[in-house]
């Protein structure tokens, strides 16, 4: 007999719609190399560059790669994307008459490029040295006012990823162990949302394995190329599981204390997720059980909140620099939204008190 479905995951036996976007990944050692020939594959004529300050080097190399198609550079990006640097981008996009643009660097640097596609006929390359997972998806957000407004759109969607474990090779241990807890909190909140189905937790449990894993490794050996191809590999697969599960609760409350109160992105994902977890995995339990296979442990919301912690990643959001009246102020601002469970005012407050604490689950 077929077995019911659980809440926010569709069954084979029940039916399920999975859409697979488009999209070419290029991984591996040293492929930074192979950008200026893919550009040259999409038709792209004058590309723009747009790298954060880390990924100075690297855009340097990619800028002599393209020769005549190169077009312009922005060094220097802000989280969050704000408004007013997206109108700087796309006006720079349309002075230059740019009908591509290679985004190198983190989240900031894709979603700024993401930023001026959305408005403009460009097809963006991401060359990510982080692994926010932004590149794998048609997701964009900006920020204004004090508010973050987010979307999903296929003209934003990269066409190509080169995944270049040696440009995040150096990455500092507490850069990197934050923005694996951002990669990780894809994939688990891509096995509850409504859109979640079978194909994505399958990307989505091998996805958490292989962060896991690579974060463990990395923390030891910070140099080692495997590891960090692990951590690159992990992040495609959440990006990739966050872009056709969509987000939910979690990801929701981290846009709200981003966008209005300037917290740092990839660290509130490891304050939050631990405790949306505790009340949202019990409703979905042989997909919880799959995670907690995934990560070594018996007790997920415990699994994630000790992972965090062990990687010096703050799960708490008053270390962040949250107080405890802005964290009731975001508990009464927030709407309801699609949740295994009902999304009440009480509920959220609860999430929020426990993560604005720092409270093991």
């Amino acid at each position: 007999m077929p077995r019911p479905a659980e809440p926010g995951r569709a069954e084979p036996q029940a039916g399920f719609v999975h859409t697979f976007l488009p999209g070419r990944v290029v991984f591996g050692a040293g492929s930074l190399d192979q950008v200026a020939g893919e550009v040259e594959s999409l038709g792209v004529r004058r590309a723009l560059v747009v790298a954060t300050k880390s990924a100075r080097d690297a855009a340097d190399v990619v800028e002599v790669q393209l020769g005549d198609r190169f077009a312009g550079r922005i060094d220097g990006v802000t989280q969050h994307v704000p408004t007013e640097l997206a109108e700087h981008a796309r006006a720079k996009a349309h002075e230059l008459d740019a009908d591509g643009i290679i985004a190198i660097g983190g989240g900031s640097a894709i979603g700024l490029a993401k930023a001026v596609a959305l408005t403009s006929e460009v097809a963006i390359v991401a060359v990510p040295t982080t692994y926010a997972g932004s590149e794998m998806t048609p997701v964009w957000g900006e920020t204004s006012g004090g508010s973050k407004t987010t979307g999903t759109d296929l003209r934003v969607l990269p066409r190509v990823v080169v995944y270049d474990p040696v440009l995040s090779q150096h990455l500092p241990k507490k850069v990197t162990a934050a923005s694996v807890a951002n990669a990780i909190a894809h994939c688990v909140e891509a096995v509850w949302t409504p859109k979640a189905d079978p194909i994505t937790e399958v990307t989505a449990v091998e996805g958490l394995r292989a962060l896991a894993t690579g974060l463990r490794q990395t923390l030891a050996e910070p140099l080692d190329l495997d590891a960090r191809s692990n951590l690159l590999y992990g992040a495609c697969l959440a990006g990739s599981a966050l872009a056709t599960a969509g987000t939910g609760l979690h990801h929701k409350l981290c846009h709200l204390l981003g966008g209005t109160y300037n917290l740092p992105h990839a660290e509130t994902h490891a304050a939050v997720l631990p405790q949306v977890t505790r009340v949202n995995a019990p409703e979905v339990p042989r997909s919880k059980a799959q995670l907690e296979a995934a990560l070594g442990t018996e007790d997920l919301a415990g699994g994630l909140f000790d992972l965090f912690t062990a990687a010096k990643v703050p799960t708490s959001l008053k270390e962040l620099g949250l107080t405890g009246d802005q964290a009731r102020e975001a508990a009464k601002a927030f709407r309801p939204t699609d949740n295994p469970i009902p999304v009440t005012e009480d509920l959220v407050r609860e999430i929020l008190t426990r993560a604005w604490a720092g409270t093991r689950p």
